[in-house]
């Protein structure tokens, strides 16, 4: 659900009215293949109880809100290729939260598939877009999960509800606007790329960096926007001989260039240190084939054949998703090779069936089941199977735990190994011989005492790549290790690790309850919930079978429970006099929380003060973009906007975020990093030195420099008073002769 705003927003009631007139007519028609007998009267009926149920409801921005659900039933047929039921849900996806109609309502009206999805879609907006203080975000992650598992579409609808509300998020408040943005990237970007909505993960992470670096994405935009022309010319010239070709081989084809997104131009040129300009594959070539299914391999390898006649391939960028599909299903030939002027193209070839699924993901997949072989039939139901299994394992396990466990299978690239049998098993890239030990089976994973890979002997830890064949080695008397957690990435067998070794503790913690019944016994009182419970608070431990657990392996001595008083059958835990010593506070140094809609101003008038940190993971300085987050033993810290670990702050615990900006102080410096890399070339130092102690009078803490081959790469520790002055001494630097990149350090990994 959006927020909502009742009608403070000037309007025409007579315009609005055919406006959403207009956009249920749209609708309606982009299904109008689907529909078939009595279909229309349904979404009619559910398009009058939302536009009824939302009459007087309006959006931040101030339109009807039942623009909303029709946009969002709209990205459902459109986008995502789902049918009349889905749009129906979608229609009514906030009817049963906002309203008094009920579930028993929607299922006497529309049917029981229809309320189990509407049931689904509920549950993860109370735990999802509501404020609850209480509810972390991974424990939502887990209700989103089951839903998926339960009923695909459930998440399919909430991926088009979300994508609509990232489309209309200029209206929303900053820290709302960065939650939702770090939700999105956190949960919803990486749903959508297991299931294999690429375009919408594409967009959903290009419009979370519109709001949480929006500097970045309009230097980037803008750049492309310059480009445009250049790349077209640089596209046209570069397929013309492909097409001629392809029409000489009686194909029937599409080939055009599109752009990549924008947030994987800024990954590449923050992780390979590049400028814009710099980035080689700023757009890709696809051709799409018009081919029979048993014809499908053949065309496209002979398009591939045909490209390289042409243009030479980069042998080690050669990706065969032909004949290995991914896990979600993705089918295509991807290459890259060298166009005019030096310059690397990438060249995607798939058919109108291969590329529906890559655009429309699950809902696809399932649409072209029936003409697909077994093998890739099976793989997303084989994804969900495991889903199931992880969730069902997991029930007792610590959710956060759980969600940082499941996230790595989401965004994971893929190896593809295969058993003894030659059977064909998906594992994340990084898995060990011990994940694929588990990914078999759980009882073979407990007991794995080692592996051969490709007829060779390897440990447990043993990192597997793509082709290699496993054969697991197991002893009955194995049984897993804490140190096993450390040895596997996928969810599956951390899970199983956990149960197996919170079984083992159970077994021991039992022994460690009888000692504690005969020594109570002995004291004439019985081991009841609540001296169990006493037991816990006195020792700090979790739960009473911790306590058990601790006594059982000598950690808590038992002679102790002599120290406790027996009231009847109770015992009292002994009090601890603990020596406080008064700490005088002063009002400056109060942490306090602002009211709601608050700003909190770092520096300024005394009376604005308040005690705060910065950010070690981020060290940000006065002008960056940033956000406030009350921690539970250093009171305030002040993280960037685009800090490494924002998205998981605010998505887990968006109730301690505060809103805060910078005031200017040029009293006080701020410790920054910056990385330089360039020629080493003769007197360089000298001159950046010059640059920071001469030229701009600042104050160097340390400089590192390293050489080799010719090239140096350097980190510079310096105090600046804001991000003005941050940015003119990185421009200062980059001028230099011989200097190839200049950035901020991101982390504090000095």
């Amino acid at each position: 659900m959006s927020n909502t705003v009742l009608e403070t927003y000037p309007f025409n009631e007579e315009e609005e009215k055919k406006l959403i007139l207009r956009e249920y007519r749209a609708l309606l028609r982009a299904l109008k293949e689907r529909i078939k007998k009595g279909d229309k009267d349904r979404i009619r009926r559910a398009f009058e109880i939302s536009a009824d149920a939302h009459k007087d409801m309006r959006r931040k921005s101030g339109e009807p809100y039942i623009l909303h659900p029709l946009a969002v039933a709209k990205i459902v047929v459109e986008e995502i290729s789902l049918g009349v039921t889905s749009v129906i849900c979608a229609l009514l996806h906030d009817v049963v939260e906002d309203t008094e109609l009920t579930l028993e309502d929607m299922e006497e009206e529309f049917g029981s598939t229809v309320a189990k999805i509407i049931d689904g879609l509920t549950k993860i907006a109370i735990v999802v877009d509501g404020n609850s203080e209480t509810s972390m975000q991974a424990e939502n992650f887990r209700k989103i999960l089951m839903a998926l598992a339960e009923d695909p579409r459930v998440i399919l609808i909430k991926l088009a509800d979300r994508l609509h509300n990232m489309r209309t998020l200029g209206s929303m408040a900053r820290d709302k606007q960065l939650k939702i943005c770090s939700e999105t990237t956190y949960i919803y970007a990486p749903l959508a790329h297991r299931l294999g909505l690429y375009e919408i993960k594409s967009e959903l992470e290009d419009l979370a960096l519109k709001y949480t670096q929006p500097e970045t994405y309009i230097t980037i935009a803008n750049g492309l926007k310059e480009t445009k022309r250049e790349r077209t010319k640089y596209i046209n010239e570069f397929i013309k001989p492909i097409k001629e070709e392809l029409v000489k081989m009686g194909l029937k084809f599409d080939i055009y260039g599109r752009p990549k997104s924008i947030n994987s131009i800024w990954n590449k040129i923050r992780t390979k240190h590049v400028s814009f300009e710099e980035v080689y594959d700023l757009f890709a070539i696809r051709i799409i084939l018009d081919s029979e299914n048993e014809k499908e391999k053949e065309d496209c390898w002979k398009v591939y054949s045909m490209i390289t006649n042409f243009y030479r391939p980069s042998p080690d960028r050669l990706r065969d998703w032909l004949s290995v599909p991914k896990g979600n299903g993705y089918e295509a030939l991807h290459t890259t090779v060298m166009g005019a002027g030096g310059r690397w193209v990438e060249v995607q070839i798939k058919t109108q069936r291969m590329n529906a699924i890559a655009e429309k993901g699950l809902a696809a997949h399932w649409k072209y089941k029936e003409g697909a072989p077994k093998p890739q039939e099976s793989k997303l139901d084989a994804w969900l199977q495991q889903l199931r299994d992880v969730l069902s394992n997991h029930k007792d396990s610590d959710t956060l735990d759980f969600m940082q466990d499941f996230k790595l299978d989401l965004f994971s690239e893929e190896i593809y190994v295969y058993t003894p049998k030659g059977d064909m098993r998906v594992l994340p890239k990084g898995a060990t011989a011990l994940d694929f030990a588990f990914d078999i089976h759980s009882e073979l994973g407990a007991r794995c005492i080692g592996a051969k890979v490709n007829y060779k002997l390897v440990p447990l830890s043993h990192p597997l790549k793509s082709g290699d064949q496993i054969e697991v080695i197991s002893s009955s008397k194995q049984k897993p290790g804490e140190d096993w957690l450390n040895l596997v990435i996928t969810a599956k067998a951390k899970s199983r690790i956990k149960y197996y070794l919170k079984e083992q503790k159970r077994e021991i913690a039992e022994d460690g309850k009888a000692i504690v019944e005969r020594k109570l016994k002995h004291l004439g009182v019985p081991l009841s919930s609540a001296n169990a419970h006493e037991l816990a608070i006195h020792f700090k431990k979790q739960s009473p079978t911790d306590v058990y657990y601790a006594i059982a392996i000598g950690n808590i001595d038992v002679k102790e429970l002599k120290e406790f008083k027996l009231v009847g059958d109770r015992i009292i835990a002994p009090e601890k006099i603990i020596e406080v010593k008064p700490i005088e506070i002063s009002e400056d140094e109060t942490l306090k929380k602002p009211a709601k809609g608050a700003e909190l101003v770092i520096f300024g008038e005394s009376s604005d003060k308040i005690l705060y940190k910065l950010a070690n993971c981020c060290q940000p300085i006065p002008g960056d973009d940033v956000f406030g987050f009350i921690t539970a033993g250093e009171g305030l810290k002040i993280h960037r906007s685009d800090c490494p670990n924002a998205a998981r702050l605010l998505s887990h615990y968006g109730h301690r975020v505060v809103k805060t900006k910078w005031a200017k102080n040029k009293e006080i410096s701020f410790l920054s990093g910056v990385r330089i890399t360039g020629l080493d070339d003769v007197g360089v130092i000298k001159k950046i030195t010059n640059i920071i102690s001469d030229s701009l009078n600042m104050n160097m803490r340390s400089i590192s420099i390293d050489t080799q081959d010719g090239l140096f790469e350097g980190t510079i520790m310096v105090y600046v008073h804001d991000r003005e002055e941050f940015d003119h001494l990185c421009n200062q630097l980059s001028a230099l002769e011989g200097i190839n990149t200049v950035e901020r350090i991101e982390t504090s990994e000095m």
